[in-house]
């Protein structure tokens, strides 16, 4: 008799963009050699193929700073006067790439901090928000001062950040540019008076941005999907969405269908999404991020949470809350089924309605979106297969996903029940699996089918079930 004992799942595919699982780095001070191995092997457990590094810059419109040689200085402060240490950023960049970790610098696209005489810096570039120039459009971060906000589709602009970028790439062997943006900034208008519309802008600047570093990856933030349209309509890589007004489950995977449309069926999307965000101390609550996530991978997204710590605020080397060594070990099973069926979660296919009942009195399903106290399904029409992923919604405390108060409970276990599925042709095969049971390992399940609707005996449902029908 075969025991699963354990399983991984592998990623061989020759671009990570195209299954992006993005982690992030936040601390680049006196970090040693042997403490950067330890992050680096340990989110490589996870299959994290792409790290963004969060505020490792100086200024934003000087991210790298030099000396009078042009040699990069060996250190600096951040914006929030915390020390950065060169060798520290390029000892991850190296130490990643030996781990096939893509390295992502992170920066505004239209953002100056503190310019000072002598950086080469223009006002005219800036963004206003009257036509007269008097009033600067900035994002105040209180006692630390003001970043000012640029006209990303400015010439003269884009050329000087080029051009700092360029200082970046020639010292630090980075993939490419995380660029970030700030959200919806009202009406704002050009040193001339003329109104910007800055998701065009952003159109612009990304397609410049291509052109001056074909061979360098590209994402941009879309803030609560401000200018997202736009964005994925640029050469980025993949879609990244910060979810901040999206409550429900189902606003999430609203998320990731938009993008996917957006971008015409090509790009999948990292939400950065941030788990149990009131809370200031102990640790993250397990059936939060694990229902969360059950529903951001089935529906073919990643989620942005890990990285030295995992991620709890937009502020990413915030540390308020940690890991329990249960929702670690968990999470790993989460990652390696997103790596394992990638293909059938991230590939293409439709998504589509199947009918799917539960055969005994206490598995209630229903099509998604969830309900209290029932289990969602949802399916997938590829050529050959039609996936139907079950999402466990009975036991649940909210339907929030943020779960801001930790009050999250998790879905009760349902096991050998009974289960009918409508289908317009007969299937070679039918199995199940689920990162919640044997480490994602996939079984043949035997089914009777009268007429479009077969049954079969489904082994296990925890927080997600998948089950594949191959023709």
């Amino acid at each position: 008799e075969e025991t699963v004992l354990g399983t991984v799942g592998v990623d061989v595919s020759s671009d990570w963009t195209k299954f992006p699982r993005y982690g992030f780095l936040s601390e680049f001070g006196n970090v040693s050699s042997a403490e950067r191995n330890d992050v680096l092997n340990n989110l490589k457990d996870y299959h994290i193929n792409g790290l963004q590094y969060y505020d490792w810059h100086s200024k934003h419109h000087i991210p790298l700073p030099t000396d009078e040689n042009d040699n990069p200085a060996d250190s600096w402060t951040d914006l929030f006067n915390r020390e950065i240490y060169f060798e520290t950023v390029d000892g991850y960049v190296e130490a990643a790439k030996d781990r096939n970790m893509a390295s992502m610098f992170y920066n505004l696209l239209f953002g100056a901090w503190h310019p000072e005489e002598g950086d080469g810096f223009d006002n005219e570039w800036l963004i206003f928000n009257d036509r007269i120039h008097n009033s600067v459009n900035k994002h105040s971060l209180g006692d630390l001062g003001d970043i000012l906000i640029t006209d990303p589709s400015n010439e003269e602009w884009q050329n000087y950040i080029f051009d700092e970028t360029e200082v970046v790439y020639s010292n630090l062997d980075f993939a490419g540019w995380h660029l970030d943006q700030l959200g919806n900034r009202g009406t704002v208008y050009d040193f001339n008076g003329y109104e910007v519309p800055l998701p065009d802008t952003y159109q612009d600047f990304l397609t410049e941005l291509n052109e001056e570093f074909p061979d360098k990856k590209m994402v941009l933030n879309a803030v609560d999907q401000y200018g997202q349209k736009k964005i994925l309509n640029s050469p980025v890589d993949f879609a990244y969405t910060e979810v901040w007004s999206r409550y429900q489950y189902q606003d999430l995977v609203e998320v990731i269908k938009e993008n996917y449309e957006y971008s015409e069926g090509l790009l999948n999307t990292v939400l950065a999404a941030y788990m149990n965000y009131d809370a200031q101390e102990g640790s993250f609550n397990t059936p939060s991020v694990l229902m969360a996530d059950a529903v951001i991978f089935a529906f073919g997204g990643a989620h942005l949470e890990l990285g030295e710590h995992m991620l709890s605020s937009e502020y990413f080397p915030n540390t308020k809350l940690s890991m329990t060594s249960e929702l670690s070990e968990k999470l790993k099973e989460y990652y390696d089924f997103q790596v394992a069926y990638q293909n059938l979660l991230r590939d293409g296919g439709v998504f589509n309605m199947p009918s799917v009942s539960g055969l005994t009195e206490d598995v209630r399903v229903n099509n998604w979106p969830p309900v209290f106290s029932q289990t969602a399904a949802v399916g997938k029409l590829l050529s050959d297969k039609q996936v139907v992923h079950l999402l466990n919604f009975d036991g649940v405390n909210t339907l929030q996903w943020r779960d801001n108060s930790k009050i999250q409970t998790a879905p009760k276990v349902k096991e050998n029940f009974e289960i009918e599925i409508e289908t317009a042709k007969t299937p070679s095969k039918v199995w199940f699996a689920s990162p919640d049971v044997d480490g994602g390992a996939s079984q043949e399940l035997e089914f009777n089918q009268t007429g479009n609707k077969i049954i079969l005996e489904l082994p296990y449902l925890e927080y997600w079930s998948m089950i594949v029908l191959e023709y």
